[in-house]
């Protein structure tokens, strides 16, 4: 299912999404210009690799900012044209709302914050793994997930595949992204049970640890905080 648009608007300008997307734009750009034992080498570099968070001897190399730094890095890196326009197209659809709803600078915090609990469950899920984690995905299922929270009666125009036809559709989020997640659960099972380590492929868990963190951040926001009660 792709989503086309959200029939839910906002009422601020989404200045973050947009430098956000401007800048895996740049990015991408940046990687096609590259050959192909150059990009290589950008993704080695700039890209997350989950065996080497793991081996001292590459902390002692690089120091902790510099060994951290891919983390933050390899969330404006893609694999390709399908996986940087896939991500981008989720991104300005439900990154608007959620990006309204906690604030600009909060947002900033809150993307970043999603897509180092995806590093994070990809790396564990995956400690072996010589391959490098490149992509925007982990962060934007954390918008998701807080999508999900903040307007789950929301309604997403989807062009869903019929068969060989494709129809729109509009579904509400609860749905749609719950759908998404649920396909992402257990392709992501199904990923541990074929120990892909070495192979590379789709980060399935990171999309999970992202949407999951995305969903605690934005429940926690929206609890109320209890009232103080004076005895006199």
């Amino acid at each position: 299912m792709i989503p086309l648009k959200d029939i839910n608007r906002s009422s601020s300008i989404p200045v973050v999404t947009v430098v956000l997307i401007l800048a895996n734009a740049v990015v991408f750009l940046y990687e096609l210009s590259l050959g192909q034992r150059a990009l290589s080498r950008f993704f080695f570099a700039f890209g997350g690799v989950p065996s080497f968070y793991l081996d001292s001897s590459y902390w002692q190399s690089t120091g902790l900012l510099g060994g951290a730094l891919p983390l933050l890095t390899s969330m404006f890196l893609h694999g390709g044209w399908l996986h940087f326009l896939g991500n981008m197209l989720y991104l300005w659809v439900f990154g608007d709302n959620v990006e309204d709803r906690v604030g600009h600078l909060k947002f900033v915090f809150f993307y970043f914050t999603c897509g180092l609990a995806a590093a994070f469950l990809h790396v564990f899920t995956n400690p072996a793994s010589t391959v490098p984690t490149v992509g925007a995905s982990g962060a934007i299922a954390g918008v998701l997930g807080a999508y999900l929270v903040l307007f789950p009666g929301a309604r997403v125009l989807t062009l869903v595949p019929i068969f060989f036809f494709f129809q729109l559709i509009e579904l509400p989020a609860l749905i749609f992204l719950g759908f998404w997640f649920v396909m992402q659960f257990f392709s992501g099972a199904m990923s541990l049970a074929a120990s892909e380590q070495q192979m590379g492929g789709t980060a399935w868990w990171a999309h999970i640890g992202g949407f999951v963190a995305g969903m605690g951040l934005i429940w926690k926001r929206r609890r109320p905080r209890p009232r103080r009660v004076y005895d006199y």
